[in-house]
């Protein structure tokens, strides 16, 4: 079983809440909306991280793009 997370919401939020129970299930709503919003985050920090390795490697020579796609398409 996981941990306790409490939320403080307006009054008229679990008002609203409240009268919704029966067509919505607020906890897994919102355990489903943080695990989304944790997985978003990390991939974000995942891209992030490859963005700046890709930064600190050497720029390839001028050309290099063209000769590549010149290559494969020759050897097929």
């Amino acid at each position: 079983m996981g941990r306790v997370v409490s939320v403080r919401v307006p009054e008229e939020v679990k008002r609203w809440m409240d009268r919704l129970r029966g067509e919505v299930n607020w906890s897994k709503e919102i355990r489903e909306f943080i695990i989304g919003r944790i997985e978003e985050i990390k991939r974000k920090k995942a891209l992030d991280e490859v963005v700046e390795y890709i930064k600190t490697l050497p720029e390839a020579p001028r050309g290099t793009a063209v000769r590549l796609v010149r290559e494969d398409r020759d050897s097929r």
